[in-house]
């Protein structure tokens, strides 16, 4: 059987016979990835050879392909990058038609083209002036025509890119970094650009860029391998989506992973992740070589002239001398790196590896990637349990902060995270499909460490905080509740760590319940007794306690800006105050026998006295439990309203609220009974705790004229509410989950638990507190928790007499309320 390329040379070389053959092949199961990408080639090199050998083309002229496609890099939808070069002597019309009989058949096709027709000379000079032009051009590659005039042009621009490299380098380091700024890291993004963000196609390009230079050149060690995932990863896009993209969106992630035959998307994010890690590593190191060559040179002559001539100081011809200066046992700085010293034995020292990288770290260095390296293949396995210097190491390296990150990816890019850490390989490069989330779940828990090493002056034990900030997400890599799976997988750690029977323990318990105090203090009521000695009892001690607050920050600052607030600081910190009591022994006041409040009290009695609603708005200043860090949020806002108890209330306050776009973070809902002398009947007061949307507050006048129309029934909440739902913009191909109500257990003697998980929205608690009054029960208090675009509503309720539902009650008014919101 022939080959399309050749039946498209021999037979038809007119675009419908290579359109045909490059249909057949882009269709062809059996080949895929470099021999897919290099048959296109050639198909398009043999096509393009022919309209070029049909024009009758003059003397002097030749057809390139640069960028890409010079590397034989073509995808299915990939742009074709042409360069028409000639020698000048021909009649400029002659080269315009020659442009026109090979430019046009492309379009017509319907292919993307990237064209341009210059003399060597015009070439070289584009190339000067723009650093995109000289990158496409080393990659240059002849199609048809004058081969010589395209070797002297590569020749030319290869030398010329040579003796520039001190200027180019720094404007190719810096437009790097400019596109990593503007399109984020390849290897934490939920819908990557495989070209144009950090360690993608683009990188690895500058990295071949930089090797060209001879100046430096990059750790080759799995770059090739990495470059290729990330080529068939575009293949299989373009080949899914049927368009010229590099973007790796949500709702195209499970056909590509079908695509390259891999399980699912998660599967297929983390290849991608592996790939992209890769040539971040490398770029990172490569870079560092280039500034400290590049340094070295500039300091040459100035060192020349200081010693008068002589190269080495009083060594005629000889070099400087290196300076290296201890950092640690076997350790030493040079050249801006931590090293190894000449003394070091890796294969008659086990703790060296943490003892170079604890040093690294320490010391704000790099850990040079000859030193892992060497670390790697020779360094003699810890024993079980690690010694008590290796485990030191560990607690210094983690606690380093920032400089943590970088040493750590050193290890990883070697292997000996893994190694010294086996259930490490579960997490590593694992995605987090939560948008709230920054990081891959093994960058998290690096970033939690790097977090908790700020506040180890909180706790008695900093050792024990860093740890189970390391391990407090190790489960994801396992079924099920990613707490119950990690306290197993932190015990057997830290016991592998060396941690002794004790301290083993409070690591795995700091591990199970690392959500305990952020969940508790913002989906429960902290006045109810039964929340707080649930988690006192989940606790036992107080230093368990300490820990645990500190994580509980550490690792909502680690998660994203979404995940930590001055709010849910403050929640957090009153929560520990009232189990550090309890474990103290102080007992827990009767929420039952409160008061209610001065204010809380003129209200109520204005409002039995009008029969109408009153309200009191405060703004009042929200900080950390850090006095010293300013809050976050500058405006946080109670809203106390008092009016005759009646139905239908709730959702009336939650809609108006709503309208008024006011973030509802907790309710308190309770009803007052007053003396006989000012009236009968009793009163309802709720204080609400809500956030400004966009930092303005409304008028307390307007937030009342309000109430009081959707009280009256005036005031249309729910079609005002659909009308901003269905403003709200949606994303392309995104279907959010069904809510789901539960009946949570609380072991609460003061109302029944409802916990409702849905998409938020405006107007969501209105649509729960309509579905409530129509099931006939009250509601005590709700507590409204957002993290990104899911709520957590969690509401207690009784019966109109107070009393708790029983359970089928309970489980049939979760059910109702399912069905209203879905």
């Amino acid at each position: 059987m022939t080959s399309p390329e050749v039946s498209t040379q021999n037979e038809d070389a007119g675009p419908g016979g290579y359109a045909a053959a490059r249909l057949l092949l882009l269709h062809e199961k059996e080949r895929s990835g470099p021999p897919r990408r290099t048959a296109l080639a050639r198909l398009t090199d043999d096509w393009l050879a022919g309209l070029f050998a049909a024009a009758a083309p003059p003397r002097g002229t030749a057809l390139v392909a640069v960028g890409g496609y010079g590397r034989s890099e073509l995808s299915p939808r990939s742009d074709l990058d042409l360069l028409l070069l000639h020698d000048g002597t021909a009649d400029r019309a002659a080269i315009a038609a020659l442009a026109d009989r090979i430019w046009y058949p492309v379009w017509d096709l319907g292919l993307a083209l990237d064209h341009s027709v210059r003399t060597p000379a015009e070439a070289r000079a584009t190339a000067a002036e723009d650093l995109k032009v000289h990158l496409g051009l080393l990659d240059a590659r002849p199609l048809a025509g004058d081969a010589g005039l395209v070797a002297a042009l590569r020749t030319t621009v290869l030398a010329d890119w040579r003796n520039q490299a001190p200027k180019r380098l720094p404007e190719l380091d810096e437009l790097c970094r400019e596109r990593a700024e503007r399109m984020g890291e390849l290897q934490f993004l939920l819908e990557p650009d495989l070209k144009e963000a950090r360690g993608g196609l683009r990188d690895a390009q500058a990295l071949r860029a930089v090797a060209a230079s001879w100046l430096a050149d990059a750790p080759r060690e799995g770059l090739d391998r990495a470059r290729r995932r990330l080529l068939d990863t575009r293949d299989a896009l373009h080949l899914t989506t049927g368009r010229a993209t590099d973007r790796l969106a949500l709702q195209e992630q499970d056909a590509v992973a079908a695509e390259l035959g891999l399980l699912d998307a998660d599967t297929l994010l983390r290849e991608v992740y592996e790939a992209a890690r890769t040539i971040s590593y490398a770029t990172d190191v490569t870079w560092r070589e280039v500034n400290r060559v590049l340094k070295a040179r500039s300091a040459r002559p100035r060192l020349r002239s200081l010693l008068g001539g002589r190269s080495g100081a009083g060594r005629p011809g000889g070099k400087p001398p290196i300076e290296r200066t201890p950092l640690a046992e076997g350790v030493v700085e040079m050249d801006g790196e931590a090293v190894l010293a000449r003394t070091a034995r890796p294969e008659r020292d086990p703790v060296l590896p943490l003892r170079a990288a604890a040093a690294a770290a320490q010391s704000g260095l790099p850990l040079s990637p000859h030193a892992v390296r060497r670390l790697a293949a020779t360094a003699k396995p810890l024993p079980v349990p690690w010694p008590a210097e290796a485990r030191e190491e560990l607690v210094t390296l983690l606690g380093a902060g920032e400089a943590t990150v970088p040493v750590w990816e050193a290890l990883e890019a070697e292997g000996i995270v893994t190694r010294l850490l086996p259930d490490w390989e579960r997490v590593r490069c694992r995605p987090q499909r939560n948008p709230v989330h920054t990081w891959t779940v093994d960058r998290h828990l690096v970033e939690t460490a790097v977090r908790a090493a700020s506040l180890t002056r909180r706790v008695g034990r900093p050792d024990l905080l860093l740890v189970a900030a390391l391990l407090h997400d190790i489960g994801k890599g396992w079924p099920g509740d990613h707490s119950v799976a990690g306290e197993t997988i932190a015990r057997d750690l830290a016991a592998r760590v060396g941690f002794d029977r004790t301290d083993t323990a409070t690591v795995a318990t700091v591990v199970r319940h690392h959500l305990l105090l952020v969940e508790t203090a913002t989906r429960r009521d902290l006045d109810d007794p039964a929340t707080v000695r649930a988690v006192a009892t989940a606790v036992s001690t107080l230093g368990t306690l300490e820990l645990l607050h500190a994580l509980t920050e550490a690792d909502a600052l680690a998660t994203g800006p979404a995940a930590w607030s001055s709010w849910r600081a403050s929640l957090v910190a009153d929560l520990v105050k009232r189990v550090a009591g309890v474990l103290a022994g102080e007992p827990l006041p009767d929420p039952e026998a409160a008061a209610p409040s001065a204010e809380q009290e003129r209200l109520a009695i204005e409002a039995l006295r009008t029969g109408e609603p009153v309200l009191a708005l405060h703004t009042r200043d929200e900080h950390t439990a850090d006095a010293d860090e300013p809050a976050p949020e500058p405006v946080g806002v109670e809203l106390v309203i008092a009016l005759p108890d009646r139905p239908g209330v709730l959702p009336a306050v939650a809609g108006v609220l709503a309208l008024h776009r006011l973030t509802v973070r907790a309710a308190d809902l309770r009803a007052v009974d007053l003396p006989t002398d000012l009236g009968s009947g009793s009163v309802l007061v709720l204080d609400w705790r809500v956030a400004a949307e966009y930092g303005s507050l409304p008028e307390a006048a307007r937030l009342r004229a309000d109430l009081v129309r959707a009280l009256d029934g005036s005031l249309d909440i729910p079609a005002r509410l659909a009308e901003r739902e269905a403003a709200y913009p949606r994303r392309r191909g995104f279907t959010a989950p069904p809510p789901r109500v539960t009946v949570a257990a609380a072991d609460s003697r003061l109302a029944t638990v409802i916990e409702v998980r849905a998409q938020d929205a405006p107007g969501l608690l209105h649509r729960i507190g309509r579905a409530l009054e129509g099931a006939a029960v009250r509601v005590r208090s709700a507590h409204v928790s957002t993290l990104g675009a899911n709520a957590v509503d969690t509401l207690y309720v009784t019966r109109p007499d107070g009393s708790l539902l029983p359970p089928e009650e309970a489980v049939d008014l979760a059910r109702t309320l399912e069905a209203a919101l879905g």
